[in-house]
């Protein structure tokens, strides 16, 4: 949530170093800070109305994932142990976002601790959720390509390894939001150029990363790389690499001669394989070239101009959303498509407004049900 705070501080701090480079009277030919106005009008509407949205179909999707899991008492299967990691991690990511939709429309209500706490909780969630689906396609690529001797491997991945490889390091990630983050009053304080006409704008409280002055640019370079590195690059690397190579196998296994139902089976686990992978490079991949460029343009790697800065910083606000509303796909792709899954959602949903079925509704459908989803139909077909 930082970046489009961020955004601003630096439009003013690349005029500023022009401003000491050149001369150090303030002459008639002094290039004026870029207006962000109209930018900061489009985030009052645009973010909160998108938050809301992702807020409540995130609960909605999310929640209802973990209260199914819930009803089945027991994780049976490594694909429900990961599909509750992703569930958790997403419903925690998207609880943070009434606190940013506030922030954006008006203000900063909610103190310093809460400000520390929802940073905190934003980035750790932020980074375990797109990990897991790391986790998830290795998992797949385990049960698909290399489904001879694999469970041991996946057992300890689910069971153990997920710690180390996912949450460990999105709790480390979040030292620099216990460091850095505060709530500050009268956030545009910073910026000595404004007139009477940005009164409001001065009185407004912010919570966001502050740096050390002298050394914010690299902080936010640094922190910037960190993310399309650990956040996109790294866990995009791993989805693709693993889902062509079931790409490839799957392939091979519906144009061999077989059963029709299987190699029907192997179709559908295909198409279901390219969908995971466009929707995780559609969501993420905009937003990451917007903050990329960004970054060149705050290092005046790319030529700057007001039009581009504006341009640019209402491109991250949207792909911002679009990257968050992945979240929301989630229990989509990697729960509701599975046809076990949705009898064991209407078995719960049942039992739930039915209390007095409930124990007939569990011994019926719940059964040994081990709703796994369609991601992992072609491990069925190729034994998972």
């Amino acid at each position: 949530m930082q970046y489009k705070f961020d955004l601003n501080f630096d439009m003013f701090e690349n005029n500023t170093d022009n401003i000491s480079e050149e001369s150090g009277d303030f002459d008639m030919d002094l290039q004026e800070p870029c207006d962000t106005a109209l930018s900061s009008e489009f985030n009052k509407i645009f973010l909160p109305t998108v938050y809301g949205i992702i807020f409540i179909l995130g609960v909605i999707g999310n929640g209802l994932v973990v209260v199914v899991m819930g009803y089945q008492k027991k994780v049976k299967t490594m694909t429900d142990q990961y599909r509750l990691h992703l569930s958790v991690a997403d419903l925690l990511f998207v609880l943070t976002l009434p606190f940013w939709a506030v922030d954006a429309a008006k203000t900063w209500y909610f103190g310093s601790f809460l400000c520390v706490s929802v940073h905190m909780i934003y980035t750790v969630n932020l980074y375990s959720s797109v990990l897991i689906l790391a986790f998830i396609s290795l998992d797949r690529y385990l049960a698909v390509v290399r489904a001879t001797n694999s469970n041991a491997t996946r057992k300890l991945l689910a069971s153990k390894v997920i710690y180390v490889g996912v949450w460990l390091p999105a709790v480390i990630l979040t030292v620099p939001d216990m460091v850095f983050a505060r709530e500050q009053k009268g956030g545009s304080s910073n910026m000595p150029f404004l007139d009477e006409s940005m009164e409001t704008t001065e009185s407004r409280t912010i919570c966001q990363r502050i740096y050390p002055q002298k050394t914010s640019l690299i902080w936010t370079v640094v922190f910037r790389f960190q993310h399309i590195l650990v956040g996109f690059i790294l866990p995009g690397l791993v989805i693709l690499i693993c889902y062509c190579i079931i790409i490839a196998k799957l392939s091979q296994g519906a144009k061999s001669q077989g059963q029709q139902g299987s190699r029907a089976l192997k179709k559908k686990a295909l198409k279901t394989t390219v969908i995971l992978i466009l929707c995780f490079f559609s969501c993420w991949l905009p937003y990451c070239i917007g903050i990329f460029l960004d970054t060149l343009i705050m290092l005046n790697v790319v030529p700057s101009s007001c039009e581009l800065q504006q341009a640019v910083e209402k491109w991250i606000a949207i792909t911002e959303a679009l990257a968050y509303f992945h979240c929301c796909l989630n229990p989509i792709l990697y729960a509701f498509l599975g046809v076990k899954f949705k009898k064991t959602a209407r078995s719960a949903l049942t039992a739930s407004s039915r209390s007095s079925q409930k124990v007939t509704l569990m011994t019926k459908k719940r059964g040994p049900i081990s709703s796994v989803s369609t991601e992992s139909e072609s491990s069925s077909v190729l034994s998972s």
